[in-house]
């Protein structure tokens, strides 16, 4: 039997998305730093072009502090109708290579070109015919990675941006990945680099020579996987239609809030993510939420979740809101905690053959 094919895959990932439209959309905020975000107290950026950027601006900060970093930043509040439009427009742009397409958001997504539509010779060269096609048709930039895997392949597109592209040959991988901070490994946020850095894990190499038994002794199976990433290990498929997981909604608000005095907002955003819930069902009717999650954020960043998946499942908005509003009784802080944002979701989707299928909700 013939060995399967060496996989190819291509992340590609717009270049600062969100303020390129605005940008490319308003010739007067050309060359500026521009912030996408509403301007507020409670506000967050949703974007930050590359002019902001160089003041220390950047995705999810509070908006008034990349207001004290930048003064003279253009403040765009964000318009998701036109972000959409073009993401479909670059879409149809991937769709020209490969069907095997699997986005991770509007503005970034993994293509699997192993067996391409075009034979272009190679990936290297379907990377530069799409975002060659993604500047000419949008006006917009997009960098890209080039790797036998999703792993490097993301890891490989932020490596020239923007408006670039980096390959990562199989035989490129173990001295590339050598010297990378751990802190670039997905799912390695602050508290777990600082974790593995106080143990004098500071670099993938440090990884490898650590072992993957000690690993997983210390951090369980997400100490191993560490170590398979540290080599490069990814077996991961490119997956084009991902079975939704969750349906949300949540909002931060003007005010911190009692959570005695949640129950109206819980309200609104049930109705909202039920809203969502009913549109997944119209696609997939095969598919029901069993699981009501409540989400609540205090007014220091701590963020908690309480769900429920009850005997038989919420069949109306009424009932999702009831059960979201009752989850308020499993928050064991202090009565005086306030609280900076609540979010109601439904998970625990029946897979088509009827086993659940179920993730952490708001995880992202």
């Amino acid at each position: 039997m013939s060995e399967s094919p060496q996989r190819k895959i291509i992340h590609v990932d717009m270049d600062a998305f969100y303020a390129s439209v605005e940008q490319r959309d308003d010739p007067a905020l050309r060359g500026k730093p521009v912030v996408v975000a509403w301007r507020g107290a409670r506000s967050v950026v949703c974007a930050a072009s590359y002019e902001a950027r160089v003041f220390g601006v950047r995705s999810a900060m509070p908006a008034v502090r990349a207001e004290r970093l930048c003064p003279d930043a253009v403040f765009v509040p964000p318009d998701f109708v036109r972000y959409k439009a073009v993401s479909r427009q670059v879409r149809g742009i991937f769709e020209r290579h490969t069907d095997l397409i699997e986005p991770l958001s509007l503005d970034e997504a993994y293509l699997d070109v192993t067996v391409p539509k075009q034979d272009l010779g190679s990936a290297t060269a379907i990377a530069t015919r799409i975002r060659d096609a993604i500047r000419e048709e949008t006006h917009l930039t997009a960098s890209a990675g080039i790797a036998p895997n999703k792993f490097l392949a993301k890891i490989a597109s932020d490596w020239n941006k923007p408006d670039g592209q980096f390959v990562l040959k199989p035989a490129m991988v173990e001295a590339f990945l050598a010297p990378l901070p751990v802190g670039k490994l997905p799912g390695v946020g602050k508290v777990m680099e600082a974790k593995l850095v106080a143990l004098g894990i500071a670099t993938c190499a440090d990884l490898r020579s650590c072992g993957s038994d000690v690993l997983e002794r210390r951090f369980g199976r997400w100490g191993a996987r560490l170590h398979e990433l540290a080599w490069g290990i990814d077996a991961r498929a490119v997956q084009p239609e991902r079975p939704t997981l969750q349906v949300s909604a949540e909002d931060t608000f003007e005010q911190d809030l009692l959570l005695s005095e949640l129950e109206p907002h819980v309200r609104r955003l049930a109705a909202k993510a039920w809203a969502g819930y009913l549109r997944e069902r119209e696609r997939h009717p095969e598919r029901i939420a069993r699981t009501v999650v409540l989400k609540l954020k205090t007014a220091d960043f701590r963020v908690l979740t309480r769900s429920l998946t009850a005997a038989e499942p919420p069949t109306s908005e009424a009932a999702c809101a009831d059960i979201a509003c009752a989850l308020r009784d499993r928050v064991a802080l202090p009565p005086g905690t306030r609280y900076r944002l609540a979010g109601v979701g439904l998970a625990g989707f029946a897979a088509p053959d009827g086993s659940p299928a179920q993730d952490d909700l708001f995880s992202g």
